[in-house]
């Protein structure tokens, strides 16, 4: 592919949709991004941000317009919904001379990432990350606040994966050949228990953070008292309880497609390290 060519990043605006848009334009390609809000999306500069909901396909038809590559995510509209528009979107897609997709995984079975699966007419690459570090930033309002991060499951494995490492599967996958019709489970270089993560946070901002280990009940108390429906914490309770293998299993799917090492959980930290140390605002990359 050309450096001209351009592509369609969904979920633009999102934790995985910004890590693949950077990367798309750190290869030189133009990027054209879909959100709900094109006034508020904050995209870097050269990205031409469109407005678009991927619950009405119909109104895609012009931001498809010249494009090589799409990256699509698998929920939409204002509650996230599973997206049943997939063959729609996808029907769209090759009329106007899509050749390669990417879909994020949105962590089961969803219509539209069967959609793109059962579609022979692009060559499809399904991207399934485990945990995300970026998970991590759900304790920086207690570390800031007293230095301390309580948490059940405390010596669970985690072989979390940088969003930005994410971010160059997919711009690999859409942008050069040999990735069609494959499935990228993308871990990170190292397992990590909850202590380790803690740890590396208080390395990076110098300054001790104490782990406090919740008992079930109590996390479940927690949970219920944030708001989580029952739903949600049934699945908390057994991601982080009995974590699948693919969770505690480190691949090198990262080296493989784009040819560098998975970034460590150290790198991300030294990263984001001010959201840990202020109220201000984390990194987005």
């Amino acid at each position: 592919m050309t450096q001209t060519q351009k592509f369609l990043v969904t979920g633009a605006t999102g934790t995985v949709g910004r890590q693949v848009v950077a990367e798309l334009l750190a290869r030189g390609h133009a990027v054209r991004a879909l959100t709900r809000d094109a006034s508020t999306a904050a995209l870097p500069d050269g990205v031409e941000a469109v407005q678009g909901d991927l619950t009405a396909p119909d109104g895609l038809i012009p931001a498809l317009e010249g494009v090589t590559g799409v990256h699509l995510i698998t929920f939409g509209g204002p509650y996230f919904a599973p997206l049943e528009t997939g063959p729609r979107i996808l029907e769209l897609a090759r009329a106007a001379g899509v050749r390669r997709v990417t879909v994020l995984h949105g962590g089961g079975p969803s219509p539209l990432e069967d959609a793109v699966r059962a579609d022979d007419g692009v060559d499809w690459t399904v991207l399934m990350p485990v945990e995300f570090m970026g998970n991590a930033l759900e304790w920086a309002d207690g570390i800031v606040a007293s230095d301390e991060v309580r948490e059940p499951f405390v010596s669970r494995l985690s072989a979390m994966v940088h969003e930005g490492d994410i971010g160059a599967v997919a711009a690999v996958a859409l942008t050069e050949e040999g990735h069609g019709g494959q499935e990228y489970v993308i871990t990170g270089p190292e397992l990590l228990t909850v202590g380790d993560k803690v740890a590396t946070i208080a390395a990076a901002r110098g300054r001790e953070i104490t782990l406090v280990e919740l008992t079930e009940e109590e996390a479940v108390t927690r949970w219920r008292a944030a708001g989580h429906p029952e739903d949600v914490i049934g699945f908390l309770l057994e991601a982080y309880g009995n974590t699948p293998e693919v969770g505690r299993t480190v691949l090198d799917t990262v080296e493989k497609v784009t040819g560098h090492p998975a970034r460590t959980f150290a790198q991300w930290a030294a990263r984001h390290v001010d959201a840990f140390t202020s109220t201000g605002p984390a990194a987005t990359a």
